[in-house]
């Protein structure tokens, strides 16, 4: 069945938030020098363009990659490291971690908990969409770009099934 797309969230409402996020951080951290920490593989359009916005000297950019959804709109319930950080990466380092949505809570608690393990001297989360009407698990978010409604959202680096990443704009995807 073909999946029908209905813009949510335009590509100039999308820069803006980007800006503006861009100027929390730095404001935040324009005395020291964070690891940006992105997770793959929907963070990386929202890292790309956030740190050409950054002021802030940024000490490195790294990534990870877990899962937890598959070819499904649904949560296994479950979120698996599948790619980490050399060991030592963000010891004693600030860190901030650069989601592209924050939904279950699922993924980017395990990526919280993965990257305390090696004991950083800070860690945030910054994250372009939140989407607490399906959290399962807490999560603190530090920095968010906007609040979404209920909905499975595509585009901006956002994916099903690994499609509609390339999108400009952020979407619903419906049935």
């Amino acid at each position: 069945m073909e999946k029908k797309l209905r813009c949510l969230i335009p590509q100039e409402e999308i820069a803006t938030m980007v800006r503006r996020v861009a100027q929390e951080l730095d404001q935040d951290y324009k005395d020291r020098s964070p690891v940006l920490v992105g997770i793959l593989k929907g963070a990386f359009v929202y890292l790309a363009d956030l740190i050409r916005h950054l002021k802030t000297p940024i000490r490195n950019i790294e990534f990870i990659r877990l899962s937890s959804y598959g070819v499904s709109t649904i949560s296994s319930g479950r979120a698996v490291v599948v790619t980490g950080l050399p060991k030592g990466t963000v010891t004693g380092q600030d860190v901030i971690l650069i989601e592209d949505i924050v939904d279950t809570g699922i993924t980017t608690t395990a990526a919280l908990r993965y990257l305390r393990r090696d004991k950083p001297a800070s860690l945030r989360l910054c994250t372009l969409l939140d989407k607490p009407s399906r959290r399962r698990v807490p999560v603190s978010i530090d920095y968010v770009g906007k609040t979404v409604p209920e909905g499975f959202v595509v585009g901006y680096g956002t994916d099903f099934d690994q499609r509609y990443r390339q999108l400009p704009a952020i979407y619903t995807l419906r049935e």
